[in-house]
């Protein structure tokens, strides 16, 4: 492929560059269709990104979930769990009792995205304090507008 050859109509592919050391955020197809975008779109979802918080090293139930993620219905939930299912990130075992007990875990690819998750989270704990500021300054040209 030649260099400024793209794999979509606006973005050269990374490859195309000679020092592709570091990621190009324009090596993504951007269209709606594309399997890059769709699991970035489930997997920086805040309910998944909680869910996958919380099932860290710990099995729970639906309803200790529900329980723990203030603000979420229970067909969010069921929503959430069903698509992080899918994508293999949480098992679901049920039980075989009276009533029904089922329990989500994360996989060992979930784990490895915890671990990226426990990054971003420690990175927005750092600076909460700076991007508070910068609301802040924003709201108030805003408002003089």
């Amino acid at each position: 492929m030649e260099v400024g050859t793209s794999k979509s109509p606006r973005h050269p592919a990374v490859t195309d560059f000679p020092d592709a050391g570091d990621p190009d955020p324009f090596q993504w197809d951007t269209r709606e269709g594309c399997e890059v975008r769709q699991i970035l779109d489930r997997v920086a979802d805040k309910w998944s990104l909680l869910v996958i918080a919380l099932l860290d090293s710990r099995v729970l139930r639906f309803t200790e979930l529900r329980r723990e993620i203030d603000g979420i219905s229970q067909r969010m939930l069921t929503v959430t769990l069903r698509q992080l299912e899918r994508d293999g990130l949480v098992t679901r075992t049920v039980h075989p009792v009276v009533p029904p007990r089922v329990e989500y875990a994360l996989t060992p690819l979930g784990c490895t995205l915890h671990t990226t998750i426990r990054s971003l989270v420690t990175w927005t704990e750092e600076h909460q304090n700076e991007i508070a500021a910068a609301r802040a300054a924003y709201d108030a040209r805003d408002s003089c507008d």
